[in-house]
């Protein structure tokens, strides 16, 4: 029964050494993006859309954070196709979609130019970083 008691001591200790050992190993990117519960992807989206630091409330992350998350949804499900930076109408899409969702989910503390900012910011980000047809600077889009 003690020697049973030992060897479970000894793999948990194991695993718990393991476990520091990776958290040393993340970068302090990969710890904030875990810290913060969001993908890569949605934490480039959540820091353009509260740097320079913003006073936001803790509800009030929650509610960009939710916002990050469901742009991205929305474009790669619905907008971001093959060729979709080569013809106008699907950039102005794009770009509808992006002014649609955050006026829909950004709080109040964002004013008209905050707001008329933080979507070109978005916008430039998304043509730079996603090519169409799942394809990103994040790897698999889709």
């Amino acid at each position: 029964m003690i020697e049973e008691y030992n060897q479970g001591s000894a793999q948990l200790e194991f695993h718990f050494i393991r476990l520091v050992e990776f958290a040393q190993e993340l970068t302090t990117e990969e710890q904030r993006h875990m810290a913060e519960n969001l993908a890569e992807e949605e934490l480039a989206v959540f820091d353009l859309l509260t740097k320079p630091e913003m006073d936001l409330s803790e509800q009030e992350k929650t509610q960009v954070k939710q916002v990050a998350r469901e742009l991205l949804q929305t474009l790669k499900r619905e907008k971001l196709v093959l060729d979709w930076r080569k013809r106008q109408q699907t950039r102005a899409q794009v770009k509808v979609t992006i002014e649609e969702t955050l006026d829909r989910g950004l709080p109040v503390t964002y004013d008209q130019a905050l707001f008329t900012r933080k979507c070109e910011l978005i916008y430039q980000h998304v043509y730079d970083s996603y090519f169409g047809q799942g394809r990103s600077i994040y790897g698999n889009a889709a």
